[in-house]
């Protein structure tokens, strides 16, 4: 690891989308030491968990006799986006992360109806998992139809995403399964570290409200609110998101609320 390095960044994508999509926003980071957690070729929900845990630990508390790992210089921040910003606050919750970067972020992803402005219905998660074993490209394909806003498929933004079918049909089942049970609101009060929380307004995946409950939540957090933005808040403001990055690892603006 380069000494000169601000710390490592574990990468934890969102449900279907290979890690490739961040490659933008890592650019824009060179300070940082940035490293993958591939889980898409997961085959339950329980090995995508663990596998996700046990990458983190091994680079957490490497032995020294280890000469595939080193550890980490300076701190250690897990940035994900929708799944991976679940699984990001489900490592928090133990203590794995000295910060958290999260995109399109909820605590909960499926509520119930009377929570519907908070969350995904349930059966429209059990209906993606039926569709995937009949017709699993169709079913990613309408799912990147919701990430964006209109006016961000007409601006081209949908260019920006790799190619559909990098994860495996077990990995998209196994996915969709933990969103489906995956819960971490009661633990928020359990997060010590700081949390930098990207959300678009119009989102229609991770709502905003869902947001604004999970930052009320946390005991460090900080909002930047990018208005008019779908579920993908990163894609074409690479360069804003990396500008607001430093400036909360520089000046740790936990609660100070900012709209870019």
């Amino acid at each position: 690891m380069n000494a000169s390095t601000k710390g490592i960044v574990l990468w934890l994508t969102g449900w279907s989308l290979p890690d490739k999509v961040f490659d933008r926003l890592r650019k824009l980071l060179p300070e940082y030491t940035h490293l993958s957690i591939d889980y898409n070729a997961s085959d339950t929900p329980e090995s995508m968990l663990a596998f996700v845990e046990s990458v983190v630990k091994r680079i957490l508390f490497a032995d020294e006799a280890d000469c595939s790992i080193r550890r980490p210089r300076g701190p250690v921040l897990i940035s994900g986006w929708s799944l991976g910003s679940l699984l990001a606050l489900r490592l928090a919750v133990h203590g794995y992360a000295d910060g958290l970067v999260l995109f399109g972020a909820t605590a909960k992803f499926t509520r119930p109806q009377t929570e519907s402005a908070l969350g995904f219905a349930d059966v429209h998660v059990r209906q993606m998992i039926r569709g995937i074993s009949r017709d699993r490209a169709t079913v990613e394909l309408n799912f990147r139809q919701l990430l964006f806003t209109a006016a961000e498929r007409e601006a081209g933004f949908a260019a920006f995403l790799p190619p559909i079918g990098s994860w495996t049909t077990p990995a998209l089942i196994s996915g969709l399964q933990i969103l489906r049970s995956e819960e971490c609101f009661s633990r928020l009060s359990g997060i010590a570290c700081p949390v930098l929380l990207f959300h678009g307004t119009a989102d229609q995946i991770c709502s905003y409200q869902a947001v604004l409950e999970l930052k009320d939540q946390l005991p460090q957090a900080k909002l930047v609110t990018i208005p008019a933005s779908g579920h993908v808040p990163f894609l074409g403001r690479e360069a804003l998101i990396a500008e607001e990055w430093r400036r909360w690892r520089h000046g740790r603006q936990e609660g100070d609320p900012t709209t870019i």
